[in-house]
């Protein structure tokens, strides 16, 4: 399953300052945002090998995890709270406040072979919902 974690952040009167180190195995290969979204879902996939992390910069948005054993609904609305979703995580991203920029940072480079898009049938356990 995902870890929903704080980043380290460091305040002063001149602004914040939040870090993203050594979160995700290897070096970070891949960045990208995705804004402008709406109420159009977003994955839809999981990885064979690629790690992502999910930071929303601005606005919210919401993550669907299913890692084949157990489902988990995350609300990204923090830009001090970061997501990591491991390649077995499939996973969706919707319900995009109008303002919402939300960050990936990826360990591999682009590789459509790496993508599984087949769901995970539904866990027989328990739902259950996370926010931060």
């Amino acid at each position: 399953m995902p870890k929903c974690i704080k980043l380290d952040t460091y305040p002063a009167d001149s602004g914040n300052l939040t870090v993203f180190e050594n979160i995700i195995p290897g070096p970070i290969r891949r960045v990208f945002y995705i804004y402008g979204a709406g109420q159009i879902p977003r994955g839809g996939h999981r990885h064979k090998k690629t790690w992502n992390a999910l930071i929303c910069l601005h606005g919210h948005c919401k993550v669907n995890v299913n890692d084949g054993y157990e489902e988990a609904c995350y609300v990204l609305d923090d830009p001090s709270t970061c997501l990591i979703l491991e390649p077995e995580d499939w996973h969706t991203m919707e319900a995009f406040s109008q303002d919402a920029i939300l960050l990936v940072l990826s360990n591999e480079y682009y590789d459509k072979s790496d993508y599984i898009y087949e769901p995970y049938p539904s866990p027989s356990t328990i739902s259950k919902a996370y926010s931060e």
